[in-house]
């Protein structure tokens, strides 16, 4: 009996190992997920605010141009159309998150 008391504390210390090892695993899964999740919504931020600097760029130069020619304001309707719509998709994004 006592070698089955033996093998069976054994078995336990090591289980108890383990459950220790995975509660630590888990807690630092948890911990990476909200990093990771953190940091994609400072991304989409920060896109967000590159592309609004960048309209605001677009129609700054268009404005200080006065006569530009039609082809550059077709060019520049063009961006900020592609703009406008990444900036929908970002927004989606963002809603489908939450």
């Amino acid at each position: 009996m006592n070698k089955l008391d033996g093998h069976i504390s054994q078995v336990v210390s090591k289980l108890q190992l383990l459950i220790k090892k995975y509660q630590h695993l888990q807690k630092e899964h948890e911990k990476l997920k909200k990093e990771l999740q953190d940091k994609t919504n400072n991304e989409s931020a920060l896109q967000l605010k590159i592309n609004l600097l960048q309209q605001q760029l677009d129609i700054l130069q268009v404005a200080s141009a006065g006569s530009a020619d039609q082809q550059a304001k077709t060019q520049l309707e063009k961006r900020i159309n592609a703009y406008i719509k990444e900036l929908d998709q970002c927004i989606a994004l963002l809603s489908d998150h939450r």
